[in-house]
């Protein structure tokens, strides 16, 4: 451009900034610079001003981008302040793209929209812009302007036109904050395979604009970097950041208007109980376990996060646990959800570390920084579900990790320097294995759950998925899985299936469509209790449920605790959302209660005395146990000393649970065996 016509640009783009960005540019001004140092412009703005300098913009970015700050230095502010190193920052481009359409060689030095994940950020550096050098012989400065990764010394003083030797003078030289990052597929388009990956260079007031597991869209020009071997015609590319958006919305690549008619029409029960088209959604392969169906899907919708005047959070996802024997399907309910929900991860406990499951301070592998913050399963699966298989082999320093971002839906980092915390609103669906294989139908469940009472409380809902031989049972479920393979096997070969073998394979709300509900509940529905008459369903019931066990004495165990009240509230709230009700009634309530007693049949209730008792999970032992254990100990010391048959003849209990009870008290190390045989006190 002559100097007319840049001139003539320079008018043009502040006639647009005062037209659309008068309020934003005095906004600027009165924050500008320990606030505020960018303008952000909408590129749909410039394209609607003039569509082509919005071609300038994709076709030549950078010499755009120098106009439009040359126009905001220039531009007349009613305060007495220059916008002398402002910057402006254009975003929303025509066209988004994912992480792995990044590297395409025909993006080389184009201006790009790209949607994705933080899998890393490395700490915040100086970084040289401009440098100025001291000559060693004469003293003359010399300033270079610095481009790329590596520093551009003087080819000879500007003094004595010598070639050095020449020092940095720090203090006289320009620098700027800078950041390095890494984009990667968000999960859930992966699928749980190995999403591709893109670094990139952020700088000045950009550095620190977001953590590690946030989902950003990120406007940045394609570079190219050095080849990964000397002479190799192979080259790397990285992103250099122009704008950062982070996502307001969890839910901004589902398409839910497609689907909108189809949601209201299952919602409001036009398409038969929506509740029985979840469950029939639900893992269609699998047959039986409705209670177990109903948990997960009414889990996929949630509760939501409620926030107090001091700060305080209440969770509104919950967690679900499935335990059963091997090849009991538990694991299919996992690889559905992780398939199913908007957002989701799926790990295996097996050898998992706390870094792999929360997030971690680690050495990095880009850049020049040496340490970075890394995300976990838990904090990518942010506003989703983290799916973790066999987490009884999960190692304890995983386990650990995981009380807290279960709670609070946190994670803590303070490593290395590094001391942030990161947001880990996260459902938990979790599947593990008895401690011995199988279940031993002799033992009390509870006590062969290889999990920690800290751990196991963090869990809403437990199910047993077990493997017991039923004749009949096992007929309809063999019966299923043949029709299951067959139907697979000719929708595959491309033939029409009848009706039988539809319904065996084939959900009753199709998979986009339910993803899009999943996703507008969340986002429009927040369900609040107001029903007073509800209210006083909730009370009685838990007043009445801990009131059933009660004796003269108080010396009774206790079959509910307060944090089952909440597990009901979040359940009852993820119930309404499936009618898009913004009201939990009655039924919401119901539901919930009969999950949560389902649940607590299954690993909260003595068979001994037929009680519910909740220290079956929390406290590892059943009061009925705690008390024949004691009896045990007081009948050794009373004899000093005892054999098994002793035992039998002073407590009422069979000799299954008397040896169960003393290998317990061993292990804990109240009781040992004595020389003669004799079971002797410690």
């Amino acid at each position: 451009m002559t100097g007319a016509e840049d001139a003539e640009l320079v008018h043009r783009l502040d006639q647009f900034l005062r037209r659309y960005y008068a309020e934003a540019i005095a906004q600027l001004a009165e924050r500008y610079p320990s606030e505020q140092r960018s303008l952000y412009i909408d590129y749909e703005d410039i394209f609607q001003y003039d569509p082509e300098i919005a071609d300038d913009v994709l076709q030549a970015p950078e010499a755009i981008r120098e106009y439009f700050e040359e126009a905001l230095r220039l531009y007349d502010l009613p305060i007495d302040i220059e916008l002398e190193d402002a910057h402006v920052r254009i975003y929303n481009l025509p066209q988004t793209i994912e992480v792995n359409e990044v590297s395409r060689h025909d993006n080389i030095g184009a201006l790009l929209d790209v949607r994705g994940q933080v899998q890393k950020v490395s700490k915040v550096r100086p970084r040289l812009e401009e440098g100025v050098f001291e000559c060693q012989r004469c003293g003359a400065p010399t300033t270079v302007p610095q481009s790329g990764d590596k520093r551009q010394d003087p080819y000879e003083c500007e003094g004595c036109e010598r070639q050095g030797p020449f020092s940095l003078r720090t203090r006289q030289s320009k620098w700027t904050d800078h950041q390095f990052a890494r984009l990667q597929q968000p999960p859930e388009r992966t699928r749980s395979g190995e999403g591709q990956t893109v670094d990139v260079h952020l700088e000045d007031d950009l550095t620190e604009a977001f953590n590690a597991g946030d989902r950003i869209t990120l406007t940045g020009l394609l570079d190219i970097e050095d080849p990964r071997q000397e002479q190799s015609r192979d080259y790397n590319t990285s992103l250099s950041a122009r704008a950062v958006v982070c996502e307001e919305s969890d839910y901004e690549d589902i398409n839910v208007e497609d689907h909108l008619d189809d949601i209201h029409a299952i919602a409001t029960g036009k398409r038969g109980d929506p509740y029985d088209l979840l469950v029939d959604s639900v893992n269609p392969k699998h047959e039986g376990d409705e209670k177990v169906k109903l948990a997960i899907a009414l889990q996929l919708f949630g509760g939501w996060a409620h926030e107090y005047p001091d700060g305080n959070r209440d969770r509104g996802d919950w967690h679900v646990l499935l335990l059963g024997d091997p090849g009991c399907g538990k694991s299919t309910f996992l690889r559905w959800v992780d398939k199913i929900a908007p957002r989701s991860t799926y790990a295996s406990g097996k050898g998992a570390s706390a870094a792999g499951m929360t997030a971690a301070a680690v050495s990095d592998d880009f850049g020049d920084a040496e340490w970075g913050l890394e995300a976990g399963a838990l904090v990518l699966a942010d506003g989703g579900v983290a799916c973790v298989d066999e987490i009884d082999k999960m190692q304890d320093d995983a386990v650990s990790s995981m009380h807290d971002a279960l709670e609070s839906q946190q994670v803590h980092i303070n490593k290395a320097g590094i001391n942030t915390t990161l947001n880990a609103r996260t459902a938990l669906l979790a599947a593990g294995n008895p401690k011995h294989g199988r279940f031993d139908p002799h033992q009390p469940k509870a006590e062969q759950i290889d999990m920690g009472p800290t751990l196991l409380t963090r869990f809403d809902l437990m199910f047993m998925v077990s493997d017991a031989p039923d004749a009949e049972r096992d007929r309809d479920v063999v019966n299923h899985m043949i029709e299951s393979r067959q139907a697979a096997a000719k929708h595959t070969q491309g033939e029409e299936l009848t009706e039988s073998e539809e319904k065996a394979v084939e959900p009753r709300i199709p998979p986009d469509t339910l993803r899009a509900y999943i996703a507008h509940a969340k986002e429009s529905c927040h369900p609040i209790l107001k029903d007073e008459t509800v209210k006083e369903k909730l009370n009685n019931y838990f007043v009445n449920f801990r009131q059933a066990t009660s004796d003269k004495n108080g010396d009774n165990p206790v079959p509910l605790t307060y944090r089952k009240v909440e597990a009901i509230q979040r359940i009852a709230e993820a119930s309404a959302r499936v009618r898009l009700s913004e009201t939990i009634d009655s039924e919401d309530v119901k539901r919930a209660i009969d999950l949560v007693e389902a649940s607590m049949r299954q690993v909260g209730y003595d068979p001994e005395n037929g009680q519910f008792d909740v220290d079956l999970i929390e406290a590892e032992a059943s009061k009925s146990q705690r008390d024949r254990r004691k009896e045990i100990v007081q009948t050794i010391q009373e004899l000093e000393g005892a054999v098994l048959s002793d035992l039998e003849d002073a407590i009422d209990a069979s000799q299954e649970k008397l040896k169960h009870d003393v290998e317990v008290l061993k292990n804990e190390g109240r009781i040992y065996d004595g020389s003669n045989g004799e079971l002797r006190r410690i």
